[in-house]
């Protein structure tokens, strides 16, 4: 899984240019499903048929990643950029980012930060807006970016990081959420090796840094009686945070029981009742330590998904995850196999009577 996870990690995707993780996602996905294909909104719909395949459960995580666009070039050369999602102002400058072309084609650069040698004291501890900061990649004119195929709207994303560091953790850009991704694909070679009794469907989504929609197009098409949204949490694990949450790293995946983004969004999710005592049963019957979460300022596309059709029994399964939205987050990946375990165990005990009752 490690080696996946890290071939999604250093694969760039913003959110509405995730060609390159689509590829992958449904290259990975064939190898194990019934049937795979690429909806006109770019997710990765994966099918594995079950015993019973009137009875639909989608699990889904997004491909995409967070970061900028070309908002303008200057005359000399200088890219002026807009945020793609959350991406935290003050970790910008400094960073080091790759910037696409309409080829597809890489360009390193960096987002410029005045040097410090010259930077007077009252700029020293002030974020600086992102409107006011640019990357430079080496050019000189805008002539010579443009002669590169770099334009407005082209997707600027950090620069990937992959390293493996103490205590089985992994540090990486964008684990939000090629962690999703990486278990998408697990989970569709243990269903197809032992096929539960529902009909599950595992689907890559796209555009949820973006505005979350992504996966509603995914749903509305495939009207599960169940959706389980995979994706990270933020922990609470570090000094400076251990006061907000108790949520940590190494002590098993999250069940969120309550997510809300309260700044414009004005969505979140609360899980039904039902799947979360079916999969606490679950986790407790296996002996698979979890978590429980409760949140303000996050959420996932669940929040839409669960809306869609007549409405859709919903969870949110997550992985505790540090730094969320910088350049390098980690994780514990005994979380993730342990979150992978749950799933499995928790889907296969998903029956006719399990869905009767809610």
């Amino acid at each position: 899984m490690e080696k996946l996870l890290e071939k999604l990690v250093k694969t760039p995707g913003l959110s509405g240019h995730e060609e390159k993780v689509i590829r992958i996602m449904k290259d990975e996905l064939s190898k194990y499903s019934d049937n795979v294909y690429i909806d006109n909104l770019g997710n990765v719909i994966s099918k594995i048929e079950g015993t019973n395949p009137e009875k639909k459960v989608m699990i889904f995580a997004h491909m995409d990643q967070l970061g900028l666009v070309v908002r303008k070039i200057t005359d000399d050369g200088f890219i002026g950029v807009e945020r793609v999602g959350g991406v935290p102002e003050k970790v910008l400058p400094a960073t080091e980012v790759i910037v696409e072309n309409e080829d597809g084609e890489v360009f390193y650069g960096v987002v410029a930060n005045k040097s410090h040698h010259l930077t007077p004291q009252s700029e020293k501890y002030v974020v600086t807006p992102y409107l006011e900061q640019f990357v430079d990649i080496g050019a000189t004119t805008k002539e010579e970016v443009l002669e590169k195929g770099i334009d407005v709207g082209a997707p600027i994303t950090y620069k990937p990081v992959f390293k493996e560091i103490m205590n089985d953790k992994i540090m990486g850009t964008s684990l939000d959420n090629r962690v999703g991704c990486s278990l998408l694909v697990e989970l569709s070679k243990e269903f197809s090796q032992n096929r539960p009794e529902v009909t599950v469907y595992l689907v890559a989504t796209v555009l949820e840094e973006f505005n979350l929609r992504g996966a509603m197009v995914a749903a509305r098409a495939i009207k599960p009686d169940i959706a389980v949204c995979l994706d990270v949490v933020a922990s609470g694990d570090t000094p400076n945070l251990r006061s907000r949450s108790d949520l940590s790293l190494g002590s098993g995946p999250v069940i969120s029981m309550y997510n809300f983004h309260g700044r414009g969004t004005l969505n979140g999710t609360i899980p039904h009742p039902k799947l979360v005592k079916h999969f606490v049963k679950v986790a407790s019957d296996n002996n698979i330590k979890t978590q429980k979460g409760a949140l303000t300022g996050l959420l996932t596309d669940l929040s839409y998904v669960q809306l869609e059709n007549e409405g859709i029994a919903s969870i949110d399964l997550c992985y505790p995850t540090r730094y969320t939205h910088t350049p390098t987050e980690v994780v514990s990946m005994s979380d993730i196999f342990a979150l992978k375990d749950l799933v499995v165990k928790a889907i296969n005990q998903i029956n006719e009577i399990t869905l009767s009752r809610i």
